[in-house]
């Protein structure tokens, strides 16, 4: 059975990790979730080539200019990126990889990986959104504005995805990605 490459996106707030860690919990033995590169420092608890790879903003810079690179961003200073190796290998070595990265990103994957399938997680509706947004108390009223309307931007680019999935219901939602990568398995 060939092994493919999924690449989860969703809006911030959407519950897409939680979704993510209810469908690895039946799945671990054909799937991983990627690990991707950062130039931002380790956050306590974190270790290297677990959480992320870490590494300087030089090595990432060389990196991008050697074309090693599926896909990455820049926010708020520090770089994000998936290697290519990486992908290649883990899908040689017999895993299903999973990638949850935002829409900017997975859009760069389809381009240099056609194969790959990409699906949207998506709240049940704005305001849904906007009251998970505000429950978690971590950011300030400028940010969730922000946030918000990067949902617009995030809403357009989902037309271009495989998939889009309502998180409604973790369970359901799970249980339709499940549904998902089976009927990709099996093509």
């Amino acid at each position: 059975m060939n092994k493919k490459l999924f690449v989860i996106s969703g809006c911030s707030g959407v519950g897409k990790g939680t979704v993510l860690k209810k469908f690895m919990s039946g799945n671990a033995d054909n799937f991983m979730v990627s690990i991707s590169c950062t130039t931002r420092s380790p956050r306590p608890g974190e270790i290297d080539g677990v959480n992320y790879f870490f590494v300087t903003k030089e090595e990432f810079i060389n990196s991008i200019n050697e074309n090693k690179f599926l896909e990455y961003a820049e926010f708020a200073g520090n770089y994000y990126g998936t290697k290519k190796k990486f992908i290649k290998q883990k899908l040689e070595e017999g895993m299903n990889v999973i990638l949850e990265i935002e829409t900017q990103g997975a859009l760069q994957v389809k381009k240099q990986m056609p194969e790959a399938v990409l699906i949207f997680i998506a709240p049940p509706s704005l305001e849904e959104l906007e009251h998970r947004l505000r429950g978690r108390h971590t950011e300030d009223e400028a940010s969730i504005q922000k946030r918000l309307n990067e949902v617009k931007v995030e809403f357009e680019r989902s037309k271009l995805y495989d998939y889009v999935v309502l998180n409604d219901n973790v369970e359901r939602a799970a249980s339709e990605l499940e549904s998902i990568t089976a009927k990709e398995l099996s093509m």
